[in-house]
């Protein structure tokens, strides 16, 4: 009974750290684009267009105010037609991507805020273009500030993946409803939010060495 319930666990880990971190991959690569479109485009950026930013601001805006429960129930039908099915991991990525990508965006937008507008103006004195200022000068300076909210944003999905799991989705929530909450098994539960607590201190500390080693 240990050595299944052991087993269990660790699988149920994995599962969790699957659905966290590749869900947090894609929300960074398809976000932080997103994001500098969202700073180029406000009015007085880079490449002012607020008839294009205005919509696109209220799409991430209205995404990132819906509570997880009612997004994960919501986004049933189209995790089938993505996925083929609703439940297990696969399936709870779908989700997990589409809550995290406008935090993404939100964080990388308000990181290029804080930006020193003498470097921007001396990068467009010698000449460089709006892709070359984003990608050689605002990144690189925003980016501890990127990391912090990159690692906010994957302790996040930490609670996120755990909610997705109790509704069929897998990972710790899943064995936290099924083996512990249901069968009234304390020592599941206490357990399995020991590994969620242990996560996240883990993906805390990542975080902050690496926003440290990438700060100037």
């Amino acid at each position: 009974m240990l050595d299944h319930m052991s087993n269990l666990l660790f699988e149920a880990t994995i599962e969790t750290l699957y659905m966290v971190f590749l869900s947090g991959l894609i929300a960074v690569i398809i976000g932080t684009p997103l994001g500098v479109i969202l700073f180029a485009t406000r009015k007085n950026g880079l490449l002012s267009n607020v008839w294009f930013n205005k919509p696109l601001s209220f799409i991430v805006d209205v995404t990132r105010s819906v509570p997880f429960v009612i997004l994960l129930i919501t986004l049933i039908p189209f995790t089938r037609l993505i996925v083929g099915t609703s439940i297990g991991t696969h399936a709870a990525l779908v989700p997990l991507i589409i809550g995290a990508i406008p935090f993404i965006a939100r964080i990388v937008e308000s990181a290029m805020e804080n930006t020193n507008v003498g470097l921007i103006e001396a990068g467009k004195s010698m000449g460089a273009t709006p892709f070359q200022i984003f990608t050689k000068i605002m990144i690189p300076e925003a980016l501890p500030a990127i990391v912090n909210g990159i690692t906010l944003m994957l302790i996040g999905l930490v609670g996120y993946a755990a909610m997705a799991g109790a509704v069929g989705g897998g990972g710790l929530g899943s064995v936290a409803i099924n083996y512990g909450y249901q069968r009234f098994d304390t020592k599941v539960m206490m357990l399995t939010v020991l590994i969620l607590v242990i996560i996240v201190h883990i993906i805390q500390w990542i975080g902050d060495w690496v926003a440290n080693r990438t700060s100037h």
